[in-house]
């Protein structure tokens, strides 16, 4: 039996996927999230074999919540959905460790294959981006150079950064990290400096332009 968690922060959307997928008898949907938070703790807990999340997530992004799945003492294999086909982005999911990629446009089949092959570690990716990713990537310099700028930064700051471009104020960030005030403006401070930027409308140009945060949805 294939244990997933399936995280995506639009309620009808993640209740379709699942409906899809428990219809399989061989799949076990073992917990759902909305955020990049909620899917780390959920994949912490019940440790499944696939992790199915959305790329852009509130709170934590899916590409920086996949990058810290590889961290930590779990098995799982990570599977991106989302509705950009955009190259760099999907190069940065296969970087931080995904075994898949598809487009919210996919058909079941697909999800369904992808799921099975992330189990045998095999990579699979929506057949209509994945001829032209595959060859982007072979260009290793190429497929480095976005995330230098972000690499700079702790996880902690990752965190605080998108936190603070999606709008939270500094004690919102505080009481949903559960760390005080002073802590995430000091963390704040740090990155900022480390980015070099001076404020928020900056801060945001260096997420939108990195793929932390997706404006249009």
């Amino acid at each position: 039996m294939i244990s997933i968690v399936v995280a995506d922060d639009h309620h009808m959307v993640r209740q379709s996927i699942v409906s899809l997928l428990e219809i399989e008898e061989d799949i076990d949907v073992v917990g759902e999230a909305s955020n990049g938070q909620e899917a780390l703790r959920l994949i912490r807990e019940k440790k499944p074999m696939v992790a199915l999340l959305d790329v852009a997530m509130p709170r934590l992004n899916g590409l920086e919540t996949t990058r810290r799945i590889q961290t930590m003492d779990v098995d799982t294999r990570v599977i991106m959905l989302s509705m950009y086909s955009d190259e760099g982005i999907v190069r940065r999911a296969l970087d931080y460790g995904a075994l898949g990629y598809l487009l919210k446009s996919s058909v079941v089949d697909d999800l369904l294959q992808a799921i099975r092959s992330a189990v045998e570690g095999d990579l699979f990716l929506t057949p209509s981006i994945g001829r032209s990713v595959m060859r982007e990537k072979l260009r290793s310099d190429q497929a480095t150079a976005p995330t230098a700028q972000l690499d700079q930064l702790t996880p902690r700051e990752m965190e605080i950064m998108q936190l603070v471009v999606e709008g939270h104020t500094n004690s919102s960030v505080a009481e949903m990290l559960n760390i005080t005030t002073k802590t995430v403006e000091k963390h704040r401070s740090a990155l900022m400096k480390k980015l070099k930027v001076r404020g928020i409308p900056d801060l945001i140009q260096v997420a939108v332009k990195h793929n932390l945060i997706f404006l249009d949805g």
